[in-house]
């Protein structure tokens, strides 16, 4: 429990955080809860609100009336505070992403926030929060497969691409810029724009949105980094697609689930002392 005393009342605020901003009337701190939610037929199942072949109208006797659709009120501007709180619950989407949990098991959390607020748990925390390091360990087991199956399919296309070359190691290296100067070596350090991305799209770190370069010692990165920068001449650009095995491994990293194939796209801008 040393994780979870720590993390579990952060995911059940977040949670909270959304479950308000849904069901509170008028609402516009998000709109997110609103747009992905089901809307609601303005006439009863069945009903066409329209004469049939036969000229007769419903059941009644009376035509249903037909309600106006709810219109979605506009977005408003978030406050600083308000956009914070928001990063909170990002921040709680992901560290919720290893529990892989279902609809059903996210409502479970949204009942146990009702009866604890209403001070009502339906169970005993003591006994069964203990339990709840061993679900994420079986869960994030789950993930990291389901990622290991999709990275395989990825990394087999990505690796017969045009440009595309894949090392020993299962690095697919591509240039997508030719760089004029130095190449670096595994004692080097390097100052780099990057950004890197899940096979999903999914954008896990980025320099050009911080607007800062980053510099490190190549003998310092995941194996992927210091295999493949070393291909790169200064004023280039490559992409490196990094398997789990050169990169996080089974356990990941915030953000970053186990098994997890990742996809950098690099510009070398120098070398340090060259």
């Amino acid at each position: 429990m040393r994780v979870y005393h720590v993390f579990l009342p952060a995911v059940l605020l977040g949670i909270l955080i959304g479950s308000a901003l849904a069901q509170a009337p008028g609402s516009t701190g998000s709109t997110a809860p609103r747009t992905a939610a089901k809307s609601v037929s303005a006439r009863p199942a069945g009903a066409s609100g329209a004469r049939g072949a036969s000229g007769a109208r419903g059941a009644s006797g009376a035509r249903p009336v037909a309600k106006a659709s709810p219109k979605t009120a506009p977005p408003k501007e978030m406050t600083d505070e308000e956009k914070t709180i928001y990063a909170l619950g990002l921040s709680v989407s992901r560290s919720l992403k290893p529990f892989a949990l279902s609809p059903a098991e996210l409502d479970l959390i949204r009942q146990a926030l009702t009866d604890a607020a209403a001070g009502k748990p339906a169970i005993d925390l003591e006994v069964w929060g203990p339990k709840i390091q061993p679900l994420a360990d079986a869960r994030a087991a789950i993930v990291t497969q389901h990622e290991k199956e999709a990275s395989a399919a990825f990394l087999a296309s990505a690796a017969v691409e045009p440009g595309a070359t894949r090392t020993a190691t299962g690095l697919i290296y591509k240039e997508l810029t030719a760089g004029t100067g130095a190449s670096p070596t595994a004692s080097d350090t390097v100052k780099v724009h990057y950004r890197g991305t899940l096979i999903d799209g999914t954008e896990f770190d980025s320099s050009y949105k911080r607007n800062q370069p980053a510099q490190f010692p190549l003998s310092g990165v995941v194996p992927c980094w210091t295999e493949g920068v070393q291909q790169m001449k200064v004023g280039g650009k490559s992409r490196l697609i990094c398997p789990s095995s050169l990169a996080y491994g089974d356990q990941g990293r915030p953000g970053i689930p186990g098994g997890a194939t990742l996809i950098f796209e690099i510009e070398l801008l120098e070398i340090s002392g060259k």
